[in-house]
């Protein structure tokens, strides 16, 4: 069995600081806060996840590097540029068909992350049927990370981590 979790990055600023650019947006004190607390609702759920693959972008990096930390896996971290902002989800859907991982997390951006979702659960041509907020998590699995149609397994939003972290 093949599980992907998708999650998309957190609460960012609206621009980056001195004027750069938006690759260079980081995540704010109250984004921070909201991973850290995903971040340990997902250790919690012991998915046995393999690596984390995330956008370069400062806000998806940090984002990765939280989670990383809190799964004890810094070592299994990469960043890959097919996740950045304006990627297709047809990209993304072909970099993951060469995965050899069973069990990864990759950490991007929206509209592309929910557009993957879709992409991976139903068939071609139909528009997406769910949108990650800021720092949710959808599960999709399938029998190999090239199979046509996959199941979307479950969706979390930040709260929902905020009651499985506090428990």
């Amino acid at each position: 069995m093949y599980e992907l979790y998708i999650m998309r990055h957190g609460i960012a600023e609206l621009t980056a600081p001195g004027g750069g650019s938006d690759s260079d947006r980081r995540l704010t004190s109250r984004g921070i806060k909201r991973i850290k607390v995903v971040a340990r609702g997902l250790d919690r759920l012991d998915l046995g996840i393999e690596r984390i693959v995330s956008s370069p972008l400062a806000r998806a990096r940090e984002t990765a590097e939280i989670v990383a930390e809190s799964l004890a896996l810094e070592d299994a971290l990469e960043f890959s540029d097919v996740l950045q902002t304006g990627a297709s989800a047809e990209a993304v859907s072909r970099f993951l068909r060469a995965r050899s991982e069973s069990r990864l997390l990759v950490v991007g951006h929206n509209p592309t992350l929910s557009e993957l979702v879709g992409k991976l659960i139903q068939h071609e041509g139909t528009p997406p049927m769910i949108e990650l907020k800021k720092g949710g998590v959808a599960a999709v699995l399938g029998s190999s990370p090239a199979a046509e149609i996959m199941e979307l397994s479950w969706i979390a939003v930040p709260r929902l981590f905020r009651r499985l972290a506090h428990d």
